[in-house]
């Protein structure tokens, strides 16, 4: 399918502001969707074979933060997933097996959402990796966590995919990324800070 041509006069040597949302526009709807769906494929891809890991965020747990009360061991004193979260954290099974993936090495942050949303995927047993535990509001030590979390990953060598679960802070420290609940980010391994991530992948966007 061929884009359409668009013509637009341009006043005094310049592009008007609506002439310039219009073009932007029509790019971006007439851009080849295959394109997108193709670097996906081939990111998920790289999963079984050992060669990526996919790092996500826990599934929708309303609220942000945690109470003052919050103790790690306490589930009742934390956010936790709702039944929608439960629901987007489940969609992850079938979304694997679609590309290959019916086991992995699932290591999450202590946290109950987090541990609850691996414990839904239900593919793998899922190890608490203290690491991946969120930093947010000063809680932890973001650069150590980090680093920590790098060190581990690469020296894991696992024959099954790995999978991280952890909070919006710690995908972005690795990542570079911003995610939303339940949405992850593939990264090429080894890993390592400022390395550019592949692509964001989530079950329900397909």
């Amino acid at each position: 399918m061929t884009a359409p041509v668009v013509i637009m006069e341009a006043r005094g040597g310049c592009w008007s502001r609506t002439a310039s949302l219009l073009l932007l526009t029509v790019m971006l709807f007439w851009l080849p969707p295959m394109v997108v769906a193709g670097e996906k494929e081939e990111s998920l891809a790289l999963l079984p074979e050992g060669k990526a890991v996919l790092i996500l965020r826990h599934a929708l747990a309303p609220g942000t933060g945690d109470p003052p009360r919050f103790r790690i061991d306490d589930c009742s004193t934390q956010q936790n997933l709702n039944a929608r979260g439960r629901e987007q954290a489940r969609a992850w099974k079938p979304f694997l097996r679609k590309h290959g993936i019916e086991r992995a090495r699932v290591l999450s942050s202590q946290w109950c959402r987090s541990m609850d949303t691996g414990q839904e995927m239900n593919v793998g047993e899922v190890e608490e990796f203290p690491p991946l535990n969120s930093f947010f509001a000063g809680r932890g030590d973001r650069g150590r966590q980090t680093r920590d979390t790098i060190r581990h990953v690469n020296a894991m060598g696992s024959d099954d995919p790995i999978i991280l679960i952890s909070h919006q802070v710690n995908t972005r420290a690795l990542t570079g990324r911003s995610v939303r609940s339940n949405q992850g980010v593939i990264m090429r391994l080894p890993l390592e800070r400022g390395k550019r991530a592949l692509v964001r992948v989530r079950p329900d966007s397909e």
